[in-house]
């Protein structure tokens, strides 16, 4: 038995009764697993702590003899040590014997309680065998470049002085975890080894970006006459180029979908957003100036500013 028994209160760490089911023990345990699993935590030590002490709870609650073991010690709450400074718990009742007074026919009599101590302290005590323990994660930090993020890649990090292959699935994004199972701390006594998990950085692309896990984003620069004017341009992709259409009177911040063109996952492939910036010219001929003067002109009634009232 373990001493930190009396010190924690499992129930508590859960949030249920301490009559609760084993569908509402594991229940609440699930529901705060994933509140305070690391993952969702990242850099944050009291979830992380806060984590090892569901998982600790749980192991216990949710082993039914581990369990009753568990409820007698918080009841009566006994340790005592023998010869050789190992705690055992210990009953009330069994330091008489039984059910039954001291003297009576079913306790045994002191005879019974002495020779029971014997047993307890002496050479004929049982020794509670140490319970296998997991190792604990381990985390470690690899850097992809864009390319190698979208196409998937399998990499090799160094941890504790061990080389592990992380293979990184296609089409990850930055600042994702992959896990690798039994690549942690080994366990104790038999316990299994922790997991090791890889925190993702990927390098910005010069040209596209991320939206969500499978659309890639684009900023396409258009002439002021393209957009008022319409016109089909060609845009880069993963692969290759594509042409667009811009329809004319398309205003600048107007953002098109490419289908088929984003990034490739498991679960599909997605489409490439395209952001209609429009350009205005920096220097003028005086021939273009007096083109645009007489445009301006001729367009009296174009107020873009008539919705905010003046």
């Amino acid at each position: 038995m373990r001493k930190e028994w009396l010190e924690k209160d499992y129930y508590a760490t859960l949030g249920v009764s301490k009559d609760a089911s084993e569908k509402e023990i594991k229940k609440a345990f699930r529901k705060l697993a994933r509140e305070f699993h690391p993952d969702n935590n990242p850099n944050d030590a009291v979830a992380e702590a806060r984590f090892k002490e569901i998982n600790e709870a749980y192991e216990i609650l949710s082993d039914p003899e581990e369990r009753k073991e568990y409820d007698h010690v918080r009841e009566v709450g006994y340790f005592v040590g023998d010869p050789g400074g190992h705690q055992q718990y210990v009953r009330v009742e069994d330091l008489f014997g039984g059910a039954g007074a001291p003297g009576s026919a079913a306790g045994g009599g002191f005879q019974d309680l002495f020779g029971g101590l014997g047993d307890l302290f002496g050479q004929g005590s049982r020794r509670q065998q140490p319970r296998p323990r997991a190792g604990r994660d381990l985390q470690t930090d690899l850097s992809l470049t864009f390319h190698e993020a979208l196409a998937g890649v399998t990499k090799t990090v160094n941890v504790n002085g061990r080389k592990v292959k992380v293979k990184v699935p296609q089409g990850i994004t930055d600042g994702a975890k992959v896990r690798v199972a039994g690549k942690g701390e080994p366990g104790t006594n038999g316990g299994p080894a922790g997991d090791l998990y890889a925190r993702i950085h990927v390098s910005p692309h010069p040209v596209f970006g991320r939206s969500g896990k499978r659309d890639l984003t684009l900023t396409v620069p258009v002439t002021f006459t393209e957009a008022a004017l319409g016109a089909v341009v060609e845009v880069p992709t993963l692969d290759g180029t594509t042409k667009i259409r811009i329809p004319a009177g398309t205003q600048s911040g107007t953002t098109m979908r490419v289908r088929g063109k984003g990034v490739t996952t498991p679960k599909g492939t997605g489409d490439l957003l395209v952001t209609i910036q429009v350009t205005v010219p920096k220097d003028l001929s005086p021939e273009q100036r007096e083109m645009l003067e007489a445009f301006k002109d001729a367009r009296t009634d174009d107020n873009p500013r008539e919705h905010l009232g003046v």
